[in-house]
């Protein structure tokens, strides 16, 4: 009798991302509070920290399940889609650099989509390494505007470095999001 993988360590990481969302926006909604930019600092790189490790895990112990591919892209989008609205409710992302992040929000619906129709069309469409590379910039880009005014008491350049990272980000997603769309075109076109 197989063993059920509902519960294995790589899925129990990415139930922990999911419910880290909310105790880092609950966080955030303190924006001047430097405690709570800390601690939500913390439970940000713990939960950014446990999206390399489930889907290691997962390969290294042969425990790669239905549940865990689904739910991972999930646990990500919801991760970096919460912080920054929250980030840019409070205004440490504002002006310009708004169109940063509604580029990246875009392009994870965009894919999501694309992944969704396919799907159905019973067609595959691999995470590439880029892709790979794109969600740990945005997570090092999130985690230093997460620090935000916290960070900079200690480092002054905190904000600004996540500013820049976070258009390095955008710049990636764009490039990602254009690999999948062209990757899935000859599917739209079909018909």
């Amino acid at each position: 009798m197989k063993r059920s993988t509902a519960y294995s360590l790589p899925n129990l990481l990415t139930y922990g991302r999911c419910l880290a969302v909310p105790a880092v926006v609950v966080l955030l909604f303190w924006p001047n509070d430097s405690w709570a930019r800390w601690w939500a600092l913390g439970i940000f790189v713990a939960a950014a920290i446990t999206d390399y490790f489930d889907g290691y895990l997962a390969r290294a112990w042969n425990q790669q399940s239905a549940l865990g591919r689904m739910l991972d892209p999930i646990a990500d989008k919801l991760l970096v889609a919460a912080v920054l609205m929250m980030l840019v409710a409070h205004g440490t992302i504002g002006g310009w650099n708004i169109w940063a992040a509604i580029v990246i929000l875009l392009r994870e619906i965009l894919v999501s989509g694309l992944r969704e129709f396919l799907a159905e069309l019973k067609v595959s469409v691999p995470v590439s390494k880029v892709a790979k590379y794109k969600t740990t910039l945005q997570l090092v880009a999130l985690g230093f505007l997460v620090a935000g005014p916290a960070g900079d008491e200690v480092f002054a350049w905190t904000t600004v470095s996540g500013l820049v990272l976070l258009w390095a980000a955008a710049i990636l997603t764009l490039y990602t999001g254009w690999d999948y769309l062209r990757a899935g075109m000859r599917y739209l076109v079909e018909e």
